[in-house]
């Protein structure tokens, strides 16, 4: 109690105050550090910034330009976007990339919820058949089409074939207006459901075991689980994998160039389709400028849509 009153104790106050506060030694360390860590970070920096933004703001430039193959090139403002909207060939392959995305989208990401669910149940061989799964993943898409055009053959394909002893068929499937395009989708489906599952089966696994079993405790049936538990609870991964899939389905090029070069009639003449004609077969760089800057803005659009119906209650 004197020891208190008449204020010994303040000199190991006032030294624990002191081993507390930063000294301007430790200061200049971490300023080292720093300064270390982004010399390490800086070469894939300005390799990032080169190559990310630099092609973007070229594009932006060229769009603006009447650029030629000799490098001859004139300032002609906005024509090409006038030009663009006016054209009726992209406006046709803004709707087949739409539709496209449609169908796309939805098969994908329930083919990979419902493999995800399986797999999070399964316990016996689990990454035995979530490696199966992600293989089709790891191959080329110019693979994959080759093999589906086959599969799809009208006269010889595996699938016409299972519908023959059916006695089904035979079907178009790539020659016809009205299934081309679900049949493209069904191959891109097929190639690349095992990334979105795995995503999917990483959320699954990630939702705290005690609140299902709440619900089980509730009487709350396995679909109620699902509903009501499972996909709240999922909606962040949910809207991830969901633009994922939509970017990658508004750039579609691949499949259809391999599987039915656009065709037939134009059913499935993409706008990236569109774009790689305008800049490589007609060699109109600025025009095909024009039609990448509005696939990105299309993109972006459709992506803060999606945000606004899924995402708004993410965070």
């Amino acid at each position: 109690m004197s020891e208190a009153a008449t204020g010994k104790a303040l000199p190991r106050t006032t030294e624990a105050h002191e081993s507390v506060a930063p000294r301007p030694g430790r200061r200049q360390g971490r300023r080292r550090e720093a300064l270390v860590g982004f010399a390490f970070i800086a070469p894939m920096l300005v390799l990032f910034i080169v190559f990310r933004f630099g092609p973007t703001i070229g594009a932006a430039f060229l769009s603006l330009t009447d650029y030629r193959l000799s490098g001859e090139w004139e300032f002609i403002g906005a024509r090409n976007y006038t030009r663009l909207f006016g054209d009726a060939l992209f406006w046709e392959s803004l709707g087949v990339t739409a539709i496209y995305t449609a169908v796309y989208v939805p098969m994908t990401v329930l083919l990979a919820l419902g493999t995800a669910v399986l797999l999070h149940r399964t316990v016996w061989m689990r990454g035995f058949f979530r490696g199966v799964f992600f293989l089709p993943y790891v191959t080329s898409i110019v693979l994959a089409a080759v093999i589906w055009k086959w599969i799809y053959e009208v006269d010889d394909g595996l699938l016409n074939a299972a519908l023959g002893a059916i006695s089904l068929g035979p079907v178009d499937f790539l020659g016809d207006e009205n299934l081309v395009l679900p049949s493209i989708a069904a191959t891109a489906a097929w190639k690349g459901f095992g990334y979105t599952m795995l995503i999917l089966l990483a959320g699954l696994q990630s939702i705290p075991r005690e609140v299902t079993e709440a619900a089980t405790v509730d009487g709350a049936s396995a679909w109620q689980r699902f509903r009501w538990v499972t996909l709240p609870m999922l909606r962040p991964v949910l809207f991830f994998v969901l633009v994922i899939e939509a970017i990658q389905a508004f750039q579609v090029f691949d499949a259809m160039y391999v599987m039915t070069g656009g065709g037939p009639v134009r059913a499935s003449y993409s706008l990236v389709y569109f774009l790689y004609d305008s800049g490589f077969k007609y060699f109109d760089f600025g025009y095909a400028s024009a039609v990448g800057l509005m696939l990105f803005f299309v993109v972006l659009i459709f992506s803060l849509i999606q945000r606004r119906l899924i995402g708004r209650e993410v965070d």
